[in-house]
């Protein structure tokens, strides 16, 4: 299972997952098994690893060293995420769909009913073929996890793996599997495909937390699911609500008038916008261990950045747009050409396939023409600052271009608000993008672990890390083989009551899956949550072996591991 990738090493952090981070029962007599999930050492929770939030993290800000080494801390952690703040970012995004999807059609059949035709078509449109294009894309999805060989394409399984495949299939007789496809194709027929997965990611994330069996097994179903239904709405929202509010503020600016209706289907838009991009960074930073998870804080505060940010730009085009119908549709191709160009030229690397990486460039291209969207790894702020400078360029052009050519009896009452609008919501979103970097981004790991994240990574493994190596060169076999005098062991002997250090736990042995490519680099995904043939191997592998299934990429550390996962990519 080969990919050409230019991936890099990475360093051992303390990452985290998503949502329904499980944590570990302090009033439990019996701790998790093995296979389940791995507890903090220094704070016997699984906090510091799920979003470095715990006081053995507080060292590294300044609040005091953790206490106890290995072992059980004396004094409580502080406040954690709890488990309603997961549901609840679910649910709330589950009510922004709806609200989006459904004040859309509300508007369509008022424009219907109001006889602007052309109006009713466009904002139909704009609803269905990107819902129509996301459900045949989830669909294939479904098919592709749920077929596709199965035990067939994994070496080395014995025939007890093939019976115990019944587990991953509980119902394989004809009547179980026909309600199966039955139901998945009625719920993407009647483009429920997203509302199905986000529902599911809820009762996947809820079984994690409750289920002390096989924890393991839910909690990554559940991160499949969750990263599967933020990527279809990233999609789907720039295909749809992003359109669909510049639509909307065009029509209310060339009526000269607001509908109630109109300005509700607005809010909604620009909402999901900022929401799936707040979502899915969030989402794709708890999912790498390289890289420290999001807050809630933080993802708040990035939703802000991008709503202000999104409706500065949203506004201009909006307000080009009333006016300049066949320039502005000029104008965007334009855009559109030029940013996947910069993109491609960056040389991205999410795609598992030479067609899907262009696929995807293009669709980034879409996504510059509202927003940043960090698509490469490394320092960005070059790139962020040209990318704004490009954007506020392009709005004051627009902006004055309409501002010129306006009707000033129609326009006189909104013109000055809405150029100071404009500025105004830019400023405000490079601030609150000043604050986010400033006290609430997520610090990248750095390549030497950490004291709490090296707890983490050695109780992953049930080895010790290795020690740091200095900035000399290594020693060679000559110098390892230097004998030693007496005097040097004299020197060198431990005390008599010198408390011996606990001998290395091994890792439980169980399937290794060697991947012939390197890692990908932050901010693609890794290649088990974007190459369905190598997620259906893991999802079989879980469900036939006790022990944890292992994944083991081209290069990097022997203890990077992503949760029970092998990454040494």
């Amino acid at each position: 299972m080969a990919a050409q990738s230019d991936g890099g090493k990475a360093g051992v952090g303390c990452g985290g997952g998503g949502g329904f981070a499980q944590l570990y029962d302090v009033d439990a007599e019996e701790p998790l098994d093995s296979a389940a999930i791995h507890i903090c050492q220094c704070c016997r929770s699984s906090a510091c690893y799920w979003g470095c939030r715990s006081a053995c993290l507080g060292s590294l800000l300044g609040r005091g060293p953790p206490t106890g080494g290995v072992g059980v801390r004396e004094t409580h952690c502080p406040p954690r995420e709890q488990l309603w703040l997961d549901c609840l970012w679910i649910i709330l995004a589950l009510l922004v769909f709806f609200w989006d999807v459904g004040t859309d059609l509300c508007l369509a059949v008022d424009y219907y009913q109001r006889e602007n035709y052309l109006w009713f078509s466009l904002t139909l449109f704009f609803v269905l073929v990107p819902s129509v294009l996301v459900q045949i894309l989830s669909f294939r999805w479904f098919v592709q996890d749920y077929t596709g060989g199965g035990l067939g394409e994994v070496e080395g399984l014995t025939k007890r793996g093939t019976v115990a495949l019944g587990c991953l299939y509980p119902g394989r007789d004809r009547l179980q599997l026909v309600t199966i496809w039955l139901w998945q194709a009625t719920i993407h027929v009647l483009q429920l495909g997203q509302v199905w997965r986000y529902i599911r990611t809820l009762y996947l994330g809820l079984m994690s937390r409750r289920q002390k069996e096989h924890q393991r097994r839910w909690y990554w179903a559940m991160m499949f699911e969750y990263a599967d239904v933020n990527m279809l709405r990233l999609l789907e929202t720039f295909l749809e609500s992003a359109p669909q509010l510049v639509l909307q503020l065009s029509i209310m600016i060339q009526e000269n008038r607001a509908e109630t209706l109109q300005c509700i289907s607005s809010l909604a838009s620009l909402l999901s916008l900022a929401w799936v991009l707040a979502s899915y960074h969030k989402l794709l930073r708890d999912s790498r261990d390289d890289q420290r998870s999001m807050s809630y804080r933080g993802a708040l505060l990035h939703l802000f950045w991008r709503l202000f940010t999104i409706s500065s730009r949203v506004l201009s085009l909006a307000l080009f747009a009333s006016l300049f119908h066949i320039y502005f549709g000029i104008f965007v191709v334009v855009h559109w050409c030029a940013m996947a160009f910069w993109v491609v030229h960056g040389g991205t690397d999410f795609c598992m396939s030479k067609w899907e990486e262009v696929l995807f460039n293009m669709v980034v291209g879409i996504v510059y023409i509202f927003c940043w969207f960090n698509v490469k790894e490394g320092r960005t702020r070059y790139r962020m600052v040209a990318y704004y400078i490009v954007v506020l360029a392009e709005n004051s052009i627009l902006t004055g271009l309409w501002y010129a050519y306006r009707d000033p009896v129609k326009t006189d009452s909104y013109a000055i608000p809405a150029l100071c609008s404009v500025y105004l919501t830019f400023a405000g979103g490079v601030l609150v993008m000043l604050l986010y970097y400033g006290f609430l981004h997520p610090a990248t790991a750095h390549l030497q672990p950490s004291p709490a994240s090296s707890c983490c990574a050695q109780l992953l493994w049930g080895l010790p890390l290795p020690p740091s190596a200095p900035p000399t060169a290594p020693p060679t076999p000559a110098h390892m083989a230097k004998s030693q005098t007496e005097e040097d062991v004299a020197e060198t002997c431990l005390p008599v009551f010198q408390v011996r250090s606990m001998p290395p736990i091994s890792k439980p042995e169980g399937p290794l899956i060697k991947i012939d490519m390197p890692r990908k680099r932050y901010p693609a995904w890794d290649a088990h949550y974007v190459d369905r043939r190598l997620r259906r191997t893991i999802n079989i592998l879980q469900y036939i072996t006790p022990a944890a299934v292992g994944i083991r990429y081209r290069d990097g550390p022997l203890v990077y591991e992503l949760l029970q996962y092998e990454s040494s990519l």
